[in-house]
């Protein structure tokens, strides 16, 4: 089961820019065993080695890339526990128990997160913020409000603005909007080089470059092969590669998006009051925070292929039509891009991940952190994983399992 080559992302990413204290890895050179063997170095690796070290198990983590040089650097990092998909909306998908469980799960893993990372002592320009969701194409203002009343019920406190509200306070200009708290921003290379720091001063080792060639599993062990020929035996084996997954994984009801972003120059003057996120109630939508140094980052624009060179191709008229729309939002703000960049992820029907052991592969799991919630639900993500290796399972395992 070797992973799929992927172009993951294109242009130049604000985190590339900014130093971080990377993790120490060295190619494989000899046969393995461990009890676990992550294969993926981004922030779902990370938070997952964390997570298994903790719990006592040996862990080994393996990338085609050097660490946290995928997908991770292009994430903009905006860490909430709200869904792509509307509450109440994915009430009439999947019932509103399961629903509410889902948010309620995602909110536990975004405080998690804050807590854990804060515990750990990883520095990363993690800063708590507030979300304004505003009036789109997909809801309206009467939308919003029986969104509103989706999120009291669920137990979420919840402000429902209007466009006067919403006028006097952030200056813009909208139908309405919802106020949710208690949401991350941070930088996600730091984030992630900081996990797998906190794993490997466990004990767990990082190999890059490897590339896996084969996965052979049978009840009581896997064995992976490396295209150099070495056998690393393990226990249990995660694939954690974003959306470079091996063609066993199930991708019914997936799909890869290509998404684009940008940085402006430091301009605090003009960041909108609260710095809250921002994001839209439409698809697709626009988002965007702030930065410790005054950037506002905004993306958006998302077509719904993965060819690579077409969405290379796009990443000037992509910036430039970006930056149209923050300064429609925004007049006075300087819509100009320091940085711009443009990269794939996946998207689902309901908005939500599919984590879990795979089908008819034993002692393999796989974590499609699919949606706009990424960075969350790796955390999600890294809680079941270590539930279902350690048999201390995890009563929400069954709303992300593989279908």
């Amino acid at each position: 089961m070797a992973t799929q080559h992927r172009d993951l992302r294109t242009g130049q990413p604000i985190w590339l820019d900014r130093s971080a204290q990377t993790v120490r890895c060295e190619p494989l050179s000899n046969n393995l065993a461990v009890d676990v063997a992550i294969v993926g170095a981004g922030i779902s690796g990370a938070l997952i080695a964390e997570s298994l070290t903790e719990a006592g198990l040996s862990v080994a983590v393996f990338d085609r890339r050097a660490p946290v040089t995928g997908s991770t650097p292009a994430s903009t990092a905006l860490l909430q526990f709200e869904i792509d998909v509307p509450l109440h909306l994915l009430a009439k998908k999947i019932g509103v128990a399961d629903a509410e469980r889902t948010w309620r799960r995602s909110k536990l893993s975004v405080d998690i997160l804050r807590e854990r990372t804060r515990r750990l002592g990883i520095s990363c320009e993690m800063k708590n913020r507030d979300s304004l969701y505003l009036a789109g194409d997909l809801l309206d203002a009467d939308g919003l409000q029986r969104e509103a009343d989706a999120r009291r019920r669920a137990g979420f406190e919840t402000q429902f603005l209007s466009r006067r509200e919403l006028k006097e306070r952030f200056g813009i200009d909208r139908r309405a909007g919802l106020m949710c708290f208690d949401n991350i921003e941070a930088n996600p290379r730091k984030l992630a080089h900081g996990y797998l720091r906190a794993a490997v001063s466990r004990g767990a080792a990082v190999y890059a470059p490897v590339d896996i060639a084969s996965v052979e599993s049978n009840p009581r062990h896997v064995t992976a092969i490396t295209t150099d020929g070495w056998k690393i035996r393990c226990k249990h084996l995660v694939y954690a590669t974003g959306y470079e997954m091996p063609d066993q994984v199930p991708q019914r009801g997936h799909q890869i998006i290509s998404t684009w972003a940008l940085a402006t120059p430091p301009q605090k003057e003009n960041l909108w009051p609260e710095r809250c996120l921002i994001w839209e109630a439409s698809d697709p939508y626009l988002y965007m925070r702030t930065t410790r140094d005054g950037r506002i980052i905004v993306g958006g624009e998302d077509e719904d292929f993965e060819d690579e060179a077409r969405r290379d191709a796009k990443l000037p008229m992509k910036t430039r039509a970006i930056l149209r729309k923050l300064k429609k939002m925004f007049p006075d703000v300087i819509a100009e891009a320091d940085y711009a960049w443009t990269g794939c992820f996946g998207a689902s029907d309901t908005g939500l991940p599919s984590i879990g052991e795979l089908p008819d592969v034993k002692r393999c799991y796989a974590v499609l952190g699919y949606g706009g919630n990424g960075i969350t639900f790796s955390m999600v993500a890294a809680q079941i994983i270590r539930g279902l290796i350690t048999k201390t399972g995890d009563t929400d395992a069954d709303l992300f399992a593989f279908r």
